[in-house]
């Protein structure tokens, strides 16, 4: 343990943990023991989990949280940060006529930085309160207002990766970029944010049928020049899988789109719902290691689909978990794992009885070190060998404390009031958060 006593804290309480999607660690009464990273003294890294202090450590500053349940903090791969202000709005439409009708209108008020500062103020404040620890967020196609969304993360002490939004065809022409001004402005952000400790830039084209090929090629070029990873959109809906094909009709398939431009698997990248994957696609995002975000309440919300997330993953393909805001209405990624397991039964009832369904342990598994599998991917996280998602020595502490005394949790063991708080806990159940080692105030 290379650090000295003194800078060294413990957090002690009922401890429980994913170490694989079928496993969780249990430590009852036990300890965790952080301090600051050896690479960087902003970051907060486990170095110990015990049941009980080693006599060497008795006399470090414990905070004790007595019964109450403490778990990784929760990680969600996909958000759409301005989509806040639409949540539970015209989600009787299905995904083209509600980016036409809502999503799009409602982006272009983002020109305005004030109204920027205000929603994203909000949205931060509530992924915090509702327990996610660090995020993958996408605002609009608005350099200064994204500009802004990067400050207030960094400033109240969240962790993750926001990206600007890129589109210059097929959409409004309020939201129409200039091919080279959109180029530009996601490079500046790169630029500047890419050394930043807890808060990085995303390459975010958004879906391929408002990108041109000539801005998708740019995109790549920026991707594997600043080595910046890569989100979007894969076969959300059967209208929109039609629809590029009628716009990229000389390319093999959807994900070929993006494959052929730098931007799958060129550096780390996720694709979020991928519900229609052809066998083509499926082969394709195995091979470039590339994360499917499944979606579950989005999906619904919109009548995209169910997305074969565990076929998904038989085939080769690694699945990670996200709330995409505003077409899901849940910021609690507790909610989403619950949808996850839900979306696997409904697969079993109507579709396959072969198909088997998630388990409580693999959700909480997605939701925190399955998600964080994607961070520990990023050369920046490698460079400084920094983990997130559990735990375990050597991850850096994002955590949750966890009251449940009001969920009648007596008499059960830690594993069903793990899974309990899952099905019904919410943020009023969270009295204590960590992100980085530093326990974060609302």
């Amino acid at each position: 343990m290379s650090n000295n006593c003194e800078t060294l804290k413990a957090i002690k309480g009922n401890i429980i943990y994913p170490n694989t999607a079928k496993e969780i660690s249990v430590f009852r009464n036990g300890c965790i023991v952080y301090g600051n990273d050896d690479s960087d003294n902003e970051i907060g890294v486990i170095k110990g989990v015990y049941e009980q202090l080693p006599k060497n450590l008795a006399n470090i500053l414990t905070t004790d949280y007595g019964d109450s349940l403490i778990i990784p903090g929760f990680i969600d791969l996909h958000t759409h940060a301005p989509q806040f202000m639409q949540r539970g709005i015209g989600i009787d439409q299905e995904l083209i006529q509600w980016l036409k009708q809502y999503t799009f209108p409602s982006e272009r008020m983002f020109i305005d930085t004030e109204l920027a500062k205000d929603i994203y103020q909000k949205f931060i404040d509530a992924l915090i309160r509702k327990g996610t620890t660090r995020a993958s967020i996408l605002a609009t196609i608005h350099k200064e207002s994204t500009d802004v969304l990067f400050k207030i993360a960094i400033d109240k002490g969240f962790a993750g990766l926001v990206g600007k939004t890129n589109m210059d065809q097929n959409c409004p022409d309020y939201l129409k970029e200039n091919t080279q001004q959109s180029l530009y402005a996601t490079e500046e952000l790169i630029d500047r944010y890419s050394d930043h400790s807890s808060v990085q830039p995303i390459i975010t084209p958004r879906f391929a049928p408002t990108c041109s090929k000539e801005l998708l090629i740019g995109l790549g070029k920026l991707a594997q020049q600043y080595r910046t990873p890569v989100q979007s959109h894969l076969s959300e809906n059967v209208d929109e899988v039609k629809w590029v094909k009628d716009i990229y009709p000389q390319h093999r398939s959807y994900g070929d789109i993006y494959d052929s431009y730098g931007l799958l698997g060129e550096t780390p990248t996720m694709m979020a719902h991928c519900i229609y994957l052809d066998e083509y696609d499926i082969g394709l995002l195995a091979k470039r290691k590339v994360t499917a975000v499944h979606c579950p309440q989005a999906n619904m919300n919109l009548a995209s689909g169910l997305m074969p997330a565990r076929k998904w993953q038989q085939l080769g393909i690694t699945v990670g978990l996200g709330t995409d805001v505003g077409a899901g209405h849940e910021l609690a990624m507790n909610k989403i794992m619950v949808q996850a397991i839900q979306n696997s039964k409904l697969i079993k009832s109507n579709q396959s009885l072969d198909y088997k369904p998630y388990t409580y342990k693999e959700a909480f598994y997605l939701g925190t070190k399955g998600n964080g599998q994607f961070f520990n991917a990023l050369e920046s996280y490698q460079q400084k060998n920094l983990k997130v998602g559990s735990l375990e020595e050597g991850y850096i502490l994002d955590a949750l404390i966890i009251d449940d005394e009001n969920l009648g949790s007596t008499d059960i063991s830690l594993e069903e009031r793990l899974q309990r708080f899952l099905y019904i806990g919410d943020d009023r159940n969270i009295i204590s958060r960590y992100i980085n080692g530093n326990q974060i105030e609302l």
